[in-house]
This record gives C-alpha cells, sequence and structure tokens, in this order.
C-alpha cells in the first residue's frame, strides 16, 4: 500500500472535488481517493506508487492543476 499526497489549485465546489476525485479514482492501482476542498489536499492512497505524471494528466483532465 502506498499513500501519496498532492495540492490541487482551482477547485472552489463539490462538483470539483467529485470530478477531481473521480479522474485519479480512475487510474490503475488506485484504492481511495480523498479531498479537502478548503485546502486543495488530495491524499491517495493505491496499492503501488503512482507516476506523478498520471496524477497530474489525472488532474489536468479533470480541469484543474497540481500546485508546484
Amino acid at each position: 500500500m502506498s499513500t501519496s499526497t498532492v495540492i490541487v489549485t482551482g477547485m472552489t465546489c463539490n462538483h470539483c472535488v467529485a470530478s477531481v476525485s473521480e479522474e485519479i479514482g480512475a487510474i490503475p492501482g488506485v484504492t481511495s481517493v480523498d479531498v479537502d476542498l478548503a485546502t486543495g489536499k488530495v491524499v491517495i492512497d493505491s496499492t503501488t506508487d503512482l507516476d506523478p505524471c498520471a496524477v497530474t494528466d489525472a488532474v489536468e483532465e479533470a480541469g484543474y492543476s497540481v500546485a508546484g
């Protein structure tokens, strides 16, 4: 089991949270996604280490950006 954390910018509502959760959740190996709208913090649990590019691509597909 592996846990990754990213900060997503641009989210403003629960629909944003759902979109980001759905896109990241579709990455192979992801078992859970916990998004905190107030801080933009996204905690991702997965069965293996995730490729950071795959996470960034998923966030961008949802219409948002990964900070720094």
